[in-house]
Formats: structure tokens, C-alpha cells, sequence
């Protein structure tokens, strides 16, 4: 079983700046890759963010320029700075992990992301 947890979300200004974090833990093999979905109420939800195990990333492009994804393969976290927060970044934001063979794909519980004007 695989196990994600995030931490970093909160309350900021508009062209404030947070830092999302997540660790996996558990029986996770060969990581293909990880990232970030966000969900805004009544909204689809989107990728915000990926890095595969190779160290390519891939960003939405409403984040490109504001947004960077890192990841320590060490210690499987997976970390989003967010900078220059705009209120349209408003949601919750959840990890996740895609590994192993089929590839599987584990999630974490969502952090929620408030940006006011």
C-alpha cells in the first residue's frame, strides 16, 4: 500500500508565494513519475505540474513562469513552489505518484490553496 502526504497549503495574497510538499511512502517500485492536480470548485480538474524519474517536467500553461516542481528521488517527495499567487490558482491541490509495472497511480488526501485579492 501506498501512502501521500502533503503539507504547505494555506491562506496567501494575491503575488504572495507557498510551498506545496508531498511524501510517498509505502510499497512504492520503479516511480515513473510525480506531481500535482488542482481542483477549483466547478472545475474540471487539471494537471498543474509533472516530473518524471528522468527529471523532465511538464507545467499547465496558466503556471509556467510562476510554478516549479522539484523531486528528491531519495526520499520520494515531490515538492511546488508557487510564486506571484494569483486568486484564479484557488483549489485543492493533490499529489500523486505513477509507478510500477501497470503503471499504478496513488493519490494524496489534497491540500487546500486560497489566494485573495
Amino acid at each position: 500500500q501506498v501512502q501521500l502526504v502533503e503539507s504547505g497549503g494555506g491562506l496567501v495574497q494575491a503575488g504572495g508565494t507557498l510551498r506545496l510538499s508531498c511524501a510517498a511512502s509505502g510499497s512504492i517500485f520503479s516511480i515513473h513519475a510525480m506531481g500535482w492536480y488542482r481542483q477549483a470548485p466547478g472545475k474540471q480538474r487539471e494537471l498543474v505540474a509533472a516530473i518524471t524519474s528522468g527529471g523532465t517536467t511538464n507545467y499547465a500553461d496558466s503556471v509556467k513562469g510562476r510554478f516549479t516542481i522539484s523531486r528528491d528521488t531519495a526520499k520520494n517527495t515531490v515538492d511546488l513552489q508557487m510564486n506571484a499567487l494569483k486568486p484564479e490558482d484557488t483549489a485543492v491541490y493533490s499529489c500523486y505518484v505513477e509507478y510500477g509495472w501497470g503503471p499504478f497511480r496513488s493519490w494524496g488526501q489534497g491540500t487546500q490553496v486560497t489566494v485573495s485579492s
